[in-house]
This record gives structure tokens, C-alpha cells and sequence, in this order.
């Protein structure tokens, strides 16, 4: 008795084809994904935290690449259609790369070490209610201004 067509491994064809579609892809998140997280370095090392201090940088770091985010997603989808790769290198590479929620958890995680509990804690909650309101007041005024410049 054979395995049902769906429960079969894919064919060494069929993986090639799939590769050869989503290698582009992958180039690109990768190449984004470097630049991005080189000027997140680059902004940490102008920019660095004191051990018990308050981390600015991420906080500032996450809370502007939301704001592009609302405004890049607005722009790629109620302006134009941008080309396939666009998305992938700009919104998930660079920006997935320049913002950094794993930095985040461990600021916390290093306020909380340094017997700084309640920043930690206020740092937590503020930069998830900075990020979200980043990406809505970014894409609402977006919109507003695309609005505003249509004839």
C-alpha cells in the first residue's frame, strides 16, 4: 500500500522548482535583513544603554521602523503595486532587521537582573503601545495625505 499523492515527499523536480521560485525571495530578506540590522548596530553603538539605563535606542529604533512599516504598507498597497521583491527586502529585511523585539525582551530581562523591575516593566508596556500607535498614526496620516493629493 502506497501513501496518498499529498503524503508523498515532494520530487527532487519539485523541490528544485520551488527553490528556484523562493530563492529571490530569500536573497533579498537576507540582503534587507543585513542592512537593516547593520543600522540598528550602527545606531546602538552611537547610542549605547548604560547596563541599568534605559534602553532609548531600542525603544526609538522599534518605534520609528513601525511608523515606516505603516507608512511603507500603505504606500505599496493603496499607491502602486510595487514589484514582488519590494515587500520582502524592504518590510520583512531592512525593517525586520532594524527593529528588534528580541533586543527588547532581553532590556527587559537585563532591567529586571539589575533590580530595576518596574522600568522594566513600564519599558515593556510602553514600547508595545509607542509601536502600535507608531504604525496607526504613520498609516492613518499616509492615507490623509494621499487623499489630500488626489485630484
Amino acid at each position: 500500500m502506497t501513501a496518498p499523492e499529498s503524503l508523498r515527499a515532494p520530487t527532487r523536480a519539485a523541490r528544485q522548482s520551488l527553490w528556484q521560485g523562493q530563492a529571490p525571495v530569500v536573497a533579498v530578506v537576507a540582503l534587507g535583513g543585513a542592512l537593516g540590522a547593520t543600522a540598528r548596530y550602527a545606531l546602538s553603538l552611537h547610542w549605547p544603554t548604560p547596563p541599568s539605563g534605559f534602553p532609548w535606542a531600542t525603544f526609538w529604533t522599534n518605534v520609528v521602523g513601525c511608523a515606516v512599516i505603516g507608512v511603507f504598507m500603505v504606500v505599496i498597497t493603496d499607491v502602486r503595486a510595487a514589484h514582488r521583491l519590494v515587500r520582502p527586502f524592504f518590510g520583512t529585511g531592512v525593517l525586520g532587521g532594524f527593529t528588534t523585539f528580541s533586543t527588547y525582551a532581553v532590556d527587559i530581562q537585563k532591567l529586571v537582573d539589575h533590580g530595576r523591575p518596574a522600568t522594566g516593566m513600564a519599558y515593556l508596556a510602553a514600547t508595545l503601545l509607542a509601536a502600535l500607535t507608531a504604525v496607526w498614526l504613520a498609516s492613518t496620516a499616509a492615507r490623509r495625505v494621499l487623499k489630500w493629493r488626489q485630484p
